[in-house]
């Protein structure tokens, strides 16, 4: 049986002759260069090189009195000559031995002026040198120099033409124009730890919607066999900080396949079409590794409403989502990439954007329940030494509103105060402060007059009473009045379990709570302060809305008004039409008044009603700037707000 072990081996592969770099042609230009420059210098130089030079007098012994001269050139005021054997240098001391050192054969010298219109001086060198004697114009040297200055002019060109071809091949990897349009997309890889599920805490309901996405991944062929098609485009919307681009990688791990992010904003530049390009190449860079992902981040900076803002939509930014519209759409479609885009904006995308085909499926990515926070905070302070005090589920239900970003920042903050007062575990009271510093602001080093003091005192007094007497307000937590932020004082508010929706009742509440600490100003100093300024816009704003946006108005009755105010630089148009009529504005603006006077009046009226208890809490907050609401029991009762007994579920 023949021997088939050589056909069987692997055969090495062939040597790749390497390509000449740009380098190679860039040295070899700059030695022609320097050589040319050499030979220029060398041929200029060549008449002084190798002679010496003497003096006129010299000159004249040694062709009258030695006959010594064997060649003379004059050109102008120089004269070029040979001796006949080289004679001894006349200003040189002899050397240890005694001999004299000789001058070169060849020699210059400069005629002086006497000599240039002495005539005799050419009679005498025709007569002893005759035809070895030649007399001449000057040499012109301008061509020369000429020669010189385009020869170095022309050798920088192709110097800087050399190296920013070469820049230019690095960078754009491939050309000027291919490369100026490439998509500048990161390929994420997972490493030894890829992001999954199990990173992204709480969101339950959005990993189970994107469950089937890693299913579709991992195993097409189930969903193709039934003739379902997954969704082409997922769309996270959601606050910032709520994990959006977290889920996507997340996406990308679970499904083992590769994951390309870019910002939305990346697609944009001034000249017209780069964004197109970018867009075709980041969609086939997709198509050549699928299965892949895509993920554009801020998708609402290439994808706001076509033809709004300022003068008309942008061109290039127009072009730029017609292109993504095209990919994704049927014509080019690839069943194999998915597209998911995230943005908080989801109100100025173009609608043909989010049309079925596209962006098939919308997800809300919320902020964190309870049991969202509490998951989230245990998956940050894995790396935390906690101490025993530490309640992971109360920090959870006093968080309420919080962002998955917010609490690894308070977490962080927590850390940090603990360790900066050198301690070894990170207990309940950094947790505390790291809340409040999120919440209300960093404490700030001004010193308040007594009488700032004293206003501050009742006005925030005035909420914190309003907030523990009036049933249906959240729970007091804390009442201080610490210059924090931007702010003289603070009361915070807790509230026992997160709310989807509020009725009316309790909004005329919380406005009475806002106008509280206004009105325990008036009642004891008779006069308003500015310090009232934030309290008054965020009451105006939700009495606002209670009358054009929710109805509750007897007067104008269950109707919606539209009442502008988005920006144009946001995508909107600039001159929307009102819908409704000058009269109908007087009556919202009169409606608007009454229900903050009616909450004045009420939070006026409560404060007489306790005024004991409002002086009582004025007094110990003057005292000890801050009250938490275990002092507020001890000294006026306790709470018709009491805390749950529970923590929410």
């Amino acid at each position: 049986m023949p021997d088939t072990s050589e056909k069987n081996a692997k055969k090495s592969p062939p040597t790749k002759r390497p390509h000449p770099s740009p380098m190679a042609g860039a040295s070899t230009w700059w030695f022609l260069l320097a050589l040319a420059l050499v030979v220029v210098f060398i041929y200029y130089t060549n008449s002084k090189n190798g002679r010496s030079e003497i003096s006129y007098g010299f000159f004249r012994r040694q062709l009258q009195e030695d006959e010594n001269i064997a060649k003379a050139e004059v050109q102008g005021a120089q004269v070029f000559g040979e001796f006949k054997i080289a004679p001894i240098d006349p200003e040189a001391d002899p050397n240890a031995d005694g001999v004299s050192p000789r001058l070169n054969k060849k020699f210059t010298l400069v005629l002086p002026e006497m000599a240039l219109n002495d005539p005799k001086l050419d009679e005498v060198l025709r007569k002893q040198l005759g035809r070895n004697y030649r007399a001449s114009e000057p040499r012109d040297n301008t061509f020369l120099i000429l020669m010189v200055y385009m020869l170095i002019t022309v050798g920088l060109f192709v110097g800087l033409w050399v190296l920013f071809r070469k820049a230019r091949d690095s960078f754009f990897a491939g050309g000027l124009t291919s490369g100026f349009a490439k998509s500048g997309a990161r390929r994420y890889e997972g490493g030894d730890k890829p992001i999954t599920f199990e990173n992204v805490a709480g969101l339950e309901g959005v990993k189970h919607d994107l469950q089937e996405i890693v299913e579709f991944l991992r195993n097409p062929a189930k969903f193709r066999r039934l003739g379902a098609r997954v969704p082409k485009g997922i769309l996270l919307m959601g606050a910032p900080g709520t994990g959006k681009t977290l889920l996507a990688r997340a996406v990308a791990g679970e499904a083992g396949v590769p994951f390309f992010s870019i910002n939305g904003s990346e697609f944009i530049q001034m000249f017209v079409g780069v964004g197109a390009g970018r867009v075709r190449d980041l969609f086939n860079t997709a198509k050549e590794n699928a299965p892949a992902i895509l993920f554009i981040d801020e998708i609402d900076a290439v994808g706001r409403h076509r033809g709004t803002g300022v003068g008309g939509g942008h061109d290039e930014r127009e072009q730029t989502l017609n292109q993504i519209l095209s990919e994704m759409d049927g014509f080019t479609q690839s069943e194999s990439v998915i597209v998911m885009a995230a943005t908080n904006r989801p109100d100025v995308l173009d609608p043909a954007l989010l049309r079925p085909g596209r962006f098939d499926r919308h997800i809300t990515v919320d902020r964190p329940s309870y049991k969202g926070r509490l998951a989230i905070f245990e998956v940050h302070t894995q790396e935390v030494p906690l101490d025993i005090d530490v309640d992971l589920e109360q920090l959870a239900a006093g968080t309420v509103g919080l962002t998955g970003a917010d609490i690894s920042n308070l977490v962080n903050e927590a850390a940090l105060w603990a360790s900066r007062h050198d301690k070894d575990y990170v207990d309940m009271s950094d947790f505390d402060y790291a809340r409040d510093k999120l919440l209300m602001g960093s404490k700030r080093e001004e010193v308040l007059s007594e009488q700032e003091k004293a206003m501050t005192a009742y006005h925030e007094s005035g909420h914190a009473l309003l907030a523990w007497i009036v049933p249906g307000i959240d729970r007091l937590h804390k009442v201080s009045i610490v210059p924090r932020g931007r702010s003289l004082g603070a009361t915070q508010l807790l509230p026992d379990e997160d709310r989807v929706n509020i009725s009316e009742s309790e909004l005329h509440t919380r406005l009475l709570f806002l106008l509280g600490g206004r009105a325990a100003e008036k009642l004891v100093f008779d006069q308003y302060s500015a310090g009232a300024e934030d309290d008054l816009n965020k009451a105006t704003q939700l009495a606002r809305r209670m009358v054009t946006h929710w109805g509750m108005s007897e007067r104008l009755g269950p109707v919606a008004f539209r009442d502008v105010e988005d920006h144009p630089f946001l995508g909107r148009e600039m001159a929307e039409p009102r819908r409704f009529s000058e009269h109908t504005a007087q009556v919202i603006d009169e409606e608007v008044s009454r229900l903050l006077r009616e909450a004045s009046d009420r939070a006026t009226a409560m404060l007489k009603e306790h005024r004991e208890k409002l002086d009582a809490m004025a007094h110990r907050l003057k005292e000890i700037e801050t009250l938490d609401d275990t002092e507020i029991e001890k000294l006026i009762g306790p709470s018709l707000n009491k805390p749950a007994t529970e923590s929410p579920a």
